[in-house]
């Protein structure tokens, strides 16, 4: 028997958990009340970890071609059939799909793989969908979300946006519910098309009609404008806004209008309206899925009232994905390079620098656009993801060469190569919370079987190819320290991700990690990591 402290790892809230081991692969779980995400709190998905400690219907060991085989040979026919197709279609005939639910090590090692030696960015990802991410790039000048855990507390009024985020954390609603009865915050809560379940917890509630959020959000930022409570001097200071911003906004965005395309009495947006405009100390929450219509008017409302970068006022994205935001930290995406970097010249030649990278990617990827014109010969899927399934399973149709790491085949028996990974309870590495707050998922099992971990795959893979003296991993240790070693590399402030602070950790030291947030207080007096220093008010696409 063993006691473990480690993370659930089902959803993008970040729940530390405190597991019992048995010899037999029993689990008794319950939360770990030292973890700041959640103080002991867990959901029923929490709750249901031990349901992952059962070998049925496991993949224990590689296949090729439908039958068993060892890892050597599973390995020397990946790497050769990837690199004949290098060689005769070249570098944007191999796309990755990676699932939600790897840990920040896998990712780094499958994007620079992806990005510094096959040389494209075609990754298809779970969080690259909803462009939030990109509006949050477009407005602050990197994809830092600045919210905290604790701003739930330290608001007055918080925004809920979407029934998603009631729905997908559970644990935080009941972080929500706790701020109003002790700390007296105020809810108001917005949703789409009928009305949430727990319908009536909020103090004003509105249910407006499917597709309607970001023009209300766009209308309440216009409102805010016309009556003075915007801040005007943080605006000035701080905030980039383009020429006839105001006046961009007013077609269909006044309160009339904005009743008629909600579905609301004009009085209940007028309320509506008058409730936020003195709102004092705002955090609003949403789930990325809402879409990026949504994100920038948040943004744009959170950057015209200065609610952004103090205590208890921030714009709050959560994803749906156990491990978005670290995906998204080491560029595990379409339209970023690495570590928050673009495909800029500068950025090109000092990723490669780092990397010994053999064929650098030039631009953002298009997978399914490279797919639909045929110019994609090789997919190589990582983890388990339901939502992508049909997807996968009509790429596996129509592409030669197809790998999908699982720890269980369903979805994809019949790939050209199935390579066995760790189920949630055997995973070692370290996930990345909505709040930017990293913490260790540690193994509470052996791996079964032949089962592997995926950045161990993808670094065998990387050396048959050739690529060994820059994939010499024999540890997940290895990898975060080479991952916080490129966040800080030629970064001498202009890029919030920075984790210098760990680039010395010691293997020890890494085993017994306690959560830690990177950023300090993200955007802080106003100073954004845009080359002017300044914010940008972006037009929402309504």
């Amino acid at each position: 028997m063993a006691i473990v402290r480690s993370l659930c790892g089902q959803c993008g809230a970040g729940c530390g958990v405190r597991a019992i081991t048995g010899d037999d692969r029993s689990l008794l779980i319950e939360g770990d009340r030292m973890h700041p995400a959640n103080a002991g709190q867990l959901c029923a998905r929490g709750e249901g970890l031990a349901e992952m400690a059962t070998l049925d219907g496991r993949l224990l060991h590689p296949m090729v071609g439908g039958r068993r085989t060892g890892w050597d040979r599973a390995i020397a026919h990946v790497a050769r059939r990837l690199k004949a197709i290098l060689d005769r279609h070249g570098s944007g005939s191999i796309a990755l799909h990676v699932a939600g639910n790897l840990l920040t090590e896998d990712y780094y090692a499958a994007n620079k793989l992806m990005k510094g030696f096959f040389g494209s960015a075609h990754i298809h990802a779970p969080w690259d969908m909803g462009g939030a991410h990109q509006s949050l790039r477009a407005a602050f000048g990197a994809p830092v979300m600045p919210a905290a855990i604790e701003d739930i507390e330290q608001a007055e009024t918080l925004l809920l946006l979407g029934d998603r985020a009631a729905l997908r954390y559970p644990v935080l609603m009941d972080r929500v519910q706790a701020a109003r009865e002790t700390h007296g915050v105020r809810l108001i809560q917005v949703t789409e098309g009928a009305a949430p379940q727990g319908h009536g917890l909020a103090d004003i509630s509105l249910v407006v009609a499917r597709g309607s959020m970001a023009r209300l959000l766009t209308g309440l930022l216009l409102h805010c404008q016309d009556i003075g409570a915007v801040d005007q001097g943080f605006l000035d200071r701080h905030v980039a806004m383009p020429a006839g911003f105001w006046d961009r906004l007013r077609p269909g965005c006044d309160i009339w209008s904005v009743a008629r395309e909600c579905g609301l009495p004009t009085a209940e947006v007028r309320a509506f309206y008058d409730a936020m405009a003195s709102s004092g100390r705002l955090v609003t929450l949403w789930d990325e899925g809402e879409g990026s219509g949504v994100a920038s008017a948040v943004v744009n409302l959170h950057l015209a009232k200065g609610a952004i970068g103090r205590p208890g006022n921030n714009p709050f994205l959560l994803s749906g994905q156990a491990n978005a935001m670290g995906g998204r930290e080491v560029g595990c995406l379409t339209g970023d390079l690495a570590a928050h970097r673009d495909f800029s010249p500068q950025a090109r030649a000092e990723v490669a620098r780092f990397w010994g990278a053999h064929l650098i990617a030039q631009a953002p990827g298009a997978v399914e656009e490279a797919m639909h014109a045929g110019r994609i010969k090789a997919l190589w899927s990582i983890g388990r993801d339901d939502e992508a399934l049909p997807w996968l399973r009509q790429a596996r149709a129509t592409l030669p060469f197809v790998i999908a790491s699982r720890d269980r085949g369903e979805g994809m028996e019949d790939a050209d190569v199935l390579l066995p990974s760790p189920a949630g309870v055997e995973k070692d590495g370290t996930l990345t919370g909505p709040d930017r707050l990293i913490s260790r998922q540690r193994r509470l099992f052996s791996l079964p079987g032949e089962a592997k971990p995926d950045w161990w795959a993808v670094t065998k893979v990387a050396q048959a190819m050739g690529w060994g003296d820059a994939f010499h991993y024999e540890r997940a240790a290895d990898l975060y320290r080479e991952h916080v070693r490129l966040t800080a590399y030629r970064n001498d402030g202009e890029r919030l991700l920075n984790l210098k602070r760990h680039a010395p950790i010691s293997n020890p030291a890494y085993d017994e990690l306690t959560p830690w947030r990177w950023g300090e207080v993200p955007f802080d007096g106003g100073h954004f990591p845009a080359p002017d220093g300044r914010a940008r008010l972006v037009p929402p696409a309504l």
